[in-house]
């Protein structure tokens, strides 16, 4: 058990590292987070394809639409992994990138992403991630 409480405290870390780069608008350090042939689907659609096409787009975004942005994510406060092997885990996380202007908002912002995180070579990274608006369910359950 200690050794995957080890391993959750890890992976905190990974998401802490992801939030702590984009607040600081780092599309190199946001990069840096994944693997170098990571999926990454935006919550418009886009897939982007590895950490060089991650952290280009991300600096991009940094430098124009979310400048200055603050990202709050649930990774950070309610971590809980589901592990599908001991080097495989599934993240579950809720998130919103808060502008600077509030007048700015285009309405609720917040998303669901779900990451697959691996470990290689001693060290927890994002290998998929997957972005989309909430939505309640048919029938409001949720």
């Amino acid at each position: 058990m200690k050794n995957q409480e080890q391993e959750v405290k890890a992976m905190h870390e990974l998401f802490a590292a992801l939030s702590e780069a984009w607040n600081r608008g780092d599309g190199e350090g946001f990069g840096a987070c994944f693997t170098d042939d990571a999926d990454y689907v935006t919550f418009m659609g886009q897939h982007l394809k590895g950490r060089k096409q991650i952290a280009e787009v991300h600096q991009w975004l940094f430098a124009g639409p979310l400048k200055s942005s603050i990202l709050e994510s649930s990774a950070l406060s309610d971590f809980r992994p589901r592990f599908v092997t001991p080097e495989v885990a599934i993240v579950h996380a809720l998130g919103e990138a808060k502008l600077p202007e509030p007048h700015a908002q285009s309405g609720d912002r917040g998303s669901i992403n779900t990451n697959v995180v691996v470990k290689r070579d001693g060290e927890w990274k994002i290998t998929a991630f997957h972005n989309c608006r909430i939505q309640q369910p048919p029938g409001g359950r949720g």
